[in-house]
């Protein structure tokens, strides 16, 4: 049977609890405090954790937090509280518990909480990156709280950006707990209004408009047009903006302008340089309690440095980074020299840029001039002083060439 975690403050819950859950076969383990359970949970990885909101040292709302935004979240959580609101359950919900049990806890709703639970846990998908602890950098922060405001509509969503941001992550932010979420573009294959039921109270998420069939694009024509009698919102990501995706991949523009009725433009991560070690940690968290690796864990200079790169391909290019780490580092701690190893490796085997041969020349000079600095910078790890001697500029011409191209300017000091 199921390994549970029980953290309450109370002894005479405890040991309720654990009697109940016993009889029914599974194997208890108790906590009286966070720290305890933070313990417990990185030693034994239990099946489901039943949560105190209300604790002495850290109160469970907080506990939660920490374990999604350390990508730690990978059991489901119950929250347990005798003093709860609407309020503190639906927060709990949001930031990824389960379910919610009110004190005193009667003995059907706690069997078939948990049996439910369970059961949702073996089915579950590998866990998305989480964005509850996510926002330090002002593009994520104001992002975080614009897909908030979102959530509370159904009108069609596209979000728009560059390739590589892992779009579903934050369509994912846009569904309510338990609603169906379908994503892929292998759903327009044969698109029937059977698709929309499924999705029905929920979303259909198209992941790259620019890469669909003329068939494919007939089809999600149909599901739009179909999509608010069965109460599913469609959300979409296109890399390109409407004209381009006229233009070259054939689309109608009315269909353009139905999905994207809502737009909402997704930063590119070095916007957003600030979460990137928090990103990473989640990453590497992931891979740990999957057993993808041996345990590791990333040294302060290791995450400093991926803060430092520009990561011209997104949020796909740093999962790749800290999977390649989390697998060829020799040691439990990553340091620095594993971080320059990875990054240099990555930087040579880029593909080469397409140049914008199709815009006016003063927008295709932009272009290139913005790729040519990010590789540099990328290269150099970000060192202003190396990147003014290879790119033959003066110091003050480069941070206003920067500037001018929307590129945030690295270190200052000498290299």
């Amino acid at each position: 049977m199921a390994q549970i975690l029980v953290v309450d403050d109370e002894i005479g819950i405890r040991e309720l609890l654990s009697e109940i859950l016993a009889d029914e076969g599974h194997g208890v383990m108790l906590a009286d405090c966070a720290g305890a359970a933070r313990r417990l949970r990185d030693a034994n990885r239990p099946d489901l954790v039943l949560l105190d909101i209300w604790m002495p040292d850290t109160d469970g709302i907080s506990l939660l937090k920490e374990w999604a935004g350390n990508g730690q979240l990978t059991m489901p959580v119950v929250m347990m509280s005798g003093h709860g609101t609407i309020e503190t359950a639906v927060e709990a919900t949001r930031i990824g518990a389960l379910d919610y049990l009110e004190k005193p806890i009667a003995l059907q709703r706690l069997l078939t909480t948990v049996k439910r639970a369970l059961r949702n846990h073996e089915l579950a998908a590998p866990r998305q990156l989480s964005m509850a602890m996510l926002g330090r950098s002002v593009s994520l922060s104001e992002l975080r709280k614009r897909l908030a405001q979102l959530a509370q509509t159904s009108a069609p969503l596209l979000l728009c950006g560059e390739q590589g941001m892992l779009p579903e992550l934050f369509a994912r932010q846009l569904a309510a707990p338990g609603a169906p979420f379908l994503a892929g573009a292998e759903l327009l294959a044969d698109a029937s209004s059977e698709l929309l039921t499924r999705a029905g109270g929920g979303i259909l998420f198209v992941p790259d408009l620019a890469r669909l069939s003329r068939g494919e694009q007939k089809n999600l024509e149909f599901l739009q047009a179909r999509a608010d009698k069965h109460k599913t919102r469609i959300v979409s990501f296109s890399p390109l903006d409407a004209k381009a995706l006229v233009e070259r991949c054939g689309y109608d523009a009315a269909l353009l302008a139905r999905l994207g009725e809502l737009t909402l433009r997704l930063p590119p991560l070095r916007e957003c340089a600030e979460d990137v070690p928090d990103l990473a940690a989640q990453m590497l968290a992931q891979l740990v309690e999957s057993r993808a690796c041996a345990p590791r864990r990333f040294a302060v200079g290791a995450l400093n440095a991926l803060r430092l790169h520009r990561w011209p391909g997104n949020l796909a290019e740093l999962e790749h980074a800290v999977k390649n780490l989390a697998i060829t580092s020799l040691d439990e701690e990553i340091g620095v020299v594993d971080v320059e190893r990875v990054l240099a490796a990555q930087v040579e085997q880029a593909p080469a840029p397409a140049l914008a041969l199709d815009r006016p020349y003063r927008e295709a000079r932009e272009a290139f001039e913005r790729v040519y600095f990010e590789k540099l910078l990328a290269a150099e790890n970000g060192s202003m002083a190396r990147v003014a001697e290879r790119s033959g500029l003066e110091r003050t011409h480069l941070y206003r060439k920067l500037k001018a191209l929307g590129l945030p300017v690295g270190r200052r000091e000498e290299v």
